[in-house]
């Protein structure tokens, strides 16, 4: 039976057993009673399963890391406060002195930082490459390779990675393959497709309300269970944990990804056609033009569309800004960071998200400093939307 990420999920909803309340009591205890000393020293111990402290689990996270698991199909999952609390917790549980970690040199800003800035201070070696070279990606690897990690759909040039073959990859070198699916919840399952790990920042599609920051790792029970083992556990230790009233809300917000989703994919795809019959340069993975639609199709789950994010290309800084700027005022959407949300939001990549890759990076791998990375919304009436930008563009002197 083929795997439905969005079926899967509504199985996890059930009724909560003490109340039959609709939804789940949220749990405001930061702390958990044991009924005596030993089963306290057992817990500790990792020979008994029980909440003990809200930095390790509480009733509420767990709720929501069932869904999480069920929606990528793997075994367990552990939700963070932020995406970088995901990511970096799940590197550095993985990673050590000595070690190297191959990476896309096309990826979240904060990542890329993380990894160049970062983990470099303490021994790890890292090579960014491009990830959609896979010739590229087996010359980077040697023999301390324990990570391969790449974004299902990259930021912000929107490469798709080939996961299958990266995980054939990964496996010939022993390496763990971990995915960011952040830009393609429910379109990808990157666990299906033979990733080890898949990360996300919730603070995006999945919550889609921009109201907090969060993070979710979902992988084998024996990961997550490393991740937070009492004495040497990244996300225990560290303490990245997400409070139980925002991973409550994330929870209710979850179930109408898949609507969401659906509905950001038509209206990406909408604009993507209309940029094109323009003569406007756009990245869309959805229009049969793009170079790596083929590759998309033959690893998506296509009843979610191509996803919401498209990328197109105003040559200059200034013209980009210019744009922005008129397209806010007109109503179309905020100039600002973060994607997913239910008003499009639209930013220029290389001086905001991907400005920690220093310019003659961003050059190399194809960036144009007048990219404008756009998240679509959830318009109801997209040609209306596109009258408004089809504007702006006259207004720049590109239309």
């Amino acid at each position: 039976m083929k795997f439905d990420p969005a079926s899967s999920v509504q199985d996890t909803l059930h009724l909560d057993p003490a109340t039959m309340g609709v939804n789940h009591p949220i749990s405001d205890s930061a702390t958990f009673a044991f009924d005596t000393g030993d089963d306290m020293l057992a817990c500790f111990h990792g020979e008994k399963q029980a909440f003990l402290y809200a930095r390790h689990w509480n009733p509420t996270n767990l709720e929501l890391c069932k869904s999480l698991a069920a929606m990528e199909g793997t075994e367990a999952a552990w939700v963070s406060g932020s995406g970088m609390g995901a990511i970096t917790s799940t590197l550095l549980q993985l990673l050590k002195s000595g070690d190297h970690i191959i990476t896309s040199v096309t990826t979240y800003g904060g990542t890329y930082a993380f990894l160049k800035n970062w983990v470099t201070k303490y021994g790890i070696e890292v090579s960014f490459v491009n990830i959609s070279d896979l010739d590229a990606v087996k010359a980077a690897v040697k023999p301390n390779t324990k990570v391969i990690y790449t974004e299902t759909m990259t930021n912000p040039m929107l490469q798709i990675s080939n996961i299958p073959e990266l995980s054939k990859i990964a496996k010939a070198a022993g390496a763990q393959l971990v995915v960011d699916n952040t830009f393609t919840p429910m379109i990808f399952s990157p666990i299906k497709l033979g990733a080890d790990i898949v990360v996300y920042s919730m603070t995006k599609f999945i919550n889609g309300q921009n109201d907090t920051t969060a993070g979710a790792i979902c992988g084998s029970q024996d990961f997550i269970n490393s991740l937070i083992d009492l004495n040497d556990g990244t996300a225990m230790l560290l303490g990245p944990v997400l409070d139980p009233m925002r991973a409550s809300s994330i929870h209710k917000n979850l179930f109408t990804l898949h609507i969401r989703m659906k509905q950001h994919s038509k209206n990406a795809h909408y604009l993507a056609e209309r940029f094109t019959e323009n003569n406007i340069p756009v990245n869309y993975p959805g229009l049969e033009t793009n170079k790596q639609h083929q590759l998309m199709k033959s690893q998506m789950n296509e009843e979610y569309g191509f996803g919401g994010m498209i990328a197109i290309d105003l040559k200059t800084v200034e013209n980009a800004n210019k744009f922005m700027h008129i397209m806010q005022e007109r109503g179309v959407g905020y100039l600002a960071v973060s994607l997913g949300y239910f008003k499009t939001l639209f930013s220029n990549s290389g001086k905001s998200t991907s400005s920690e890759v220093p310019e003659d990076v961003q050059h190399e791998m194809g960036m144009s400093e007048g990219l404008v990375r756009y998240s679509v919304g959830l318009d109801n009436d997209i040609e209306r939307t596109w009258n408004i930008i089809k504007e702006c563009l006259t207004e720049i002197g590109f239309i």
